[in-house]
């Protein structure tokens, strides 16, 4: 396998620059991840990937508002974030659905959130759109608990591009669910993404689910003291799907390098620094053969390493 280098980005919508979450203990200070630089660009897949301890959640609470970085900042629109914005959709593990709200009322609280001076009939039709977009037509009115568990992830998406947000933050949003229905989903929001043209940050654990879905995918080093290993940029091309994506000659090259990565090279690099850690080195997954044999075959669910 080759590994080619590539760096063209358009101006990115949010940058983080040096960011750094540092605990204290009764052994003095840890920093958890340390002098972070990357960007997200309007309209990209972003996937984060790294073993627990890492700091990935809190990376993401820092992107969201919900958390404060302890060094650097970051920054969206040119403005650094200072807080929680209906800019920034957050989709957590669980669906965060108010129980005694239907789908209907759990996306229009959402509304009513994002535009106070609508009225009820524009909040309702506004509404309606996303249940359609997710595939809930006809389960307006049934409430959280008369829902499996993959339709209230998808009231939870819904609700969360209802209030047409520049950027939704995922954090595993289909971990808890089964292989059939996480495969589905996951085609859903790669099928949304491409019609709306959202941007998206997510955190997973899933080698096959971020070649899947991520135009780009941020590694990180084992912590404590964490940093981005390397970006690589997914060599696939961007209308690919979970059916057809295995038959692409360089998805094994990719596979490979990602899982090398989470198997042996995110803990040989633990502490260790770039010479420039605001240029992460890119790197873009190119094969030597047509079709590489791989490491490993591919599962119906790929969290090969326990992270």
């Amino acid at each position: 396998m080759n590994l080619v280098m590539s760096s063209d980005h358009p101006r990115p919508l949010v940058r983080a620059e040096s960011i750094a979450k540092i605990y204290q203990g009764k052994d003095g200070a840890t920093a958890v991840f340390e002098d972070l630089w990357f960007s997200i660009h309007e309209g990209e897949f972003v996937c984060l990937i790294g073993h627990s301890g890492c700091g990935k959640t809190t990376i993401l609470n820092i992107l969201a508002g919900l958390d404060r970085s302890d060094a650097g900042a970051v920054l969206a629109g040119g403005s650094e974030i200072d807080g929680p914005s209906l800019d920034r959709a957050v989709i957590f593990q669980s669906h965060a659905l108010l129980p005694w709200l239907t789908v209907l009322g759990n996306i229009a609280f959402a509304v009513r959130s994002r535009w106070p001076g609508w009225r009820r009939d524009k909040i309702i039709e506004h509404c309606r759109t996303f249940i359609d977009l997710v595939g809930l037509k006809g389960a307006e009115d049934k409430k959280p608990a008369q829902l499996s568990g993959g339709m209230r992830q998808r009231v939870g998406i819904a609700r969360a591009l209802a209030i047409e947000p520049k950027m939704l933050l995922m954090d595993e949003p289909f971990s808890a669910l089964d292989a059939l229905t996480r495969g589905m989903l996951q085609e859903e929001l790669l099928r949304i993404c491409r019609k709306t043209r959202q941007t998206v940050f997510i955190i997973t654990h899933d080698i096959d689910e971020a070649i899947l879905l991520a135009d780009r995918i941020i590694l990180m080093s084992n912590g404590p003291g964490a940093v981005i290993a390397e970006i690589v940029e997914n060599p696939l091309p961007r209308e690919r799907t979970r059916h057809d994506m295995h038959h692409h000659p360089l998805y094994y090259a990719t596979r490979n390098h990602l899982l090398d990565f989470l198997v042996n090279r995110s803990r040989d690099l633990a502490g260790s620094r770039h010479a420039d850690p605001r240029h992460p080195p890119a790197i873009r997954p190119a094969a030597d053969r047509p079709a590489p044999v791989p490491a490993l075959p591919p599962a119906s669910s790929t969290r090969a390493v326990a992270l």
